[in-house]
């Protein structure tokens, strides 16, 4: 009787163990983890399927590095689909772009680019499809700037404005150091990052079969050592990340094995340590697959 008494316990207890976490305890476990390192940090997240959310200063503004590149992979889709251009067609790999300050001449430098094998088709033509491929996976400011001045960083804005992203702002190429002196950058917050990755993840951006197309290029991401860096293999991650000093991000949609999806969105700025956060940031994205789990 008394091992019968033990056992009806323990199988009492075991629920308690086992229940899911609140959201309230999964921000404060993050807030706690994010404050042992020295920055300012940004997080969204959204259950696709609950539509639970979870923010932590989703509407600050922070310098977009790379992050700006989805934005523009967006309004490379969308003006294909106007007919603008067909993503088949092949364009004139240059090095040379305008500043949007007063138009004057700049090159990209080799050294400060993380796709360098880019330089190597400066004066041959690739397509337009494959430029954009390298935009996203190896994150190419050389494929970067070509198709920002194909399709127009205003216009990139915009549609991020007909999204809902009212802070995002795509306003220039990559080194327009110019525009950098004076304060002309990208910017982005992780609340508009959220709404874009949604559309996606919900094949609404521009249409069902352009949201596809964006897909399979986010899941070619080499730089996987932040979102996707402690989930298990079977898990799929599509996202874009993006660095410059003391700048640390990644973005993107979470595709667990029963079909499930969620958008995690992880910002950061002002880091003393370099790279610091990105230890940090890949134990949040296991704590909030973990809280999905």
């Amino acid at each position: 009787m008394k091992h019968l008494f033990t056992f009806l316990m323990i199988g009492l207890a075991l629920p308690a163990f086992s229940q899911k976490p609140s959201p309230e305890s999964l921000k404060e476990a993050i807030m706690a983890k994010l404050s042992t390192v020295e920055g300012v940090f940004a997080v969204a997240f959204k259950d696709l399927q609950t539509n639970q959310t979870l923010f932590i200063n989703e509407k600050e503004n922070f310098h977009a590095a790379s992050t700006m590149k989805t934005p523009v992979m967006i309004e490379v889709f969308k003006q294909a689909k106007a007919n603008k251009f067909k993503l088949t067609d092949s364009i004139l790999v240059k090095n040379e772009f305008k500043s949007i300050v007063d138009g004057s001449p700049f090159s990209l430098d080799i050294n400060d680019d993380s796709a360098d094998g880019m330089y190597k088709q400066i004066g041959q033509k690739m397509t337009i499809y494959d430029l954009t491929y390298q935009m996203i996976i190896v994150s190419s400011n050389l494929a970067t700037n070509i198709l920002i001045d194909l399709v127009d960083a205003k216009k990139a804005n915009a549609t991020m404005r007909e999204f809902g992203a009212n802070d995002i702002q795509v306003r220039r190429g990559v080194e327009d150091d110019k525009a950098f002196q004076l304060g002309l950058n990208n910017s982005v917050t992780a609340y508009d990052l959220l709404l874009i990755f949604e559309k996606i993840a919900k094949k609404e951006a521009i249409d069902q079969t352009a949201s596809e197309g964006m897909l399979r290029i986010l899941f070619d991401q080499k730089f996987n050592d932040v979102i996707p860096a402690k989930l298990p293999k079977e898990v799929k991650v599509a996202h874009k990340t993006g660095s410059i000093t003391g700048v640390q991000h990644d973005s993107g949609i979470v595709f667990l094995p029963d079909g499930r999806k969620y958008v995690i969105i992880l910002l950061s700025k002002g880091l003393v340590k370099g790279k610091s956060s990105i230890g940090a940031f890949a134990d949040v994205s296991e704590m909030i697959y973990n809280f999905v789990k």
